[in-house]
């Protein structure tokens, strides 16, 4: 399976304790077998790809369905850009900024990881 499908299947990230080993939980809600961790949000999010890719590849070799990404249904009837602007105090953005640079990530992932976070917590 190639990287832009696999990218298709929402991840869920969340921090993992000190008790937990540190860095961060990246898991996949269409497969409540897969996750995976990393030291950062950046290595979660690759083995966690790689998680997935293996698991999709057994999954093939067993016969076994491979469900669709929840979120082409779920949310199709919703017709977002997956784009918008959000207005920050100059402290939480130079926060945001500082985190960023010590992930080694963009701010924009960054707070598209983070505000997954948030939902999956929610959820």
């Amino acid at each position: 399976m190639k990287k832009t499908e696999l990218d298709k299947y929402p991840f869920e990230i969340r921090t993992l304790t000190k008790e937990e080993g540190g860095g961060f939980l990246i898991s996949y809600p269409d497969f409540n077998e897969c996750i995976s961790d990393g030291e950062t949000i950046e290595e979660a999010m690759e083995n966690g790809r790689d998680a997935l890719k293996g698991l999709i590849q057994t999954l093939q070799e067993l016969g076994k369905p491979i469900p669709k990404p929840y979120s082409a249904d779920k949310y199709k009837e919703i017709d977002a850009s997956g784009k918008f602007v959000l207005r920050l105090t100059k402290t939480l953005h130079s926060k945001l900024i500082k985190l960023a640079k010590k992930e080694n990530v963009s701010m924009n992932f960054l707070a598209a990881s983070l505000i997954a976070e948030g939902i999956g917590r929610k959820e």
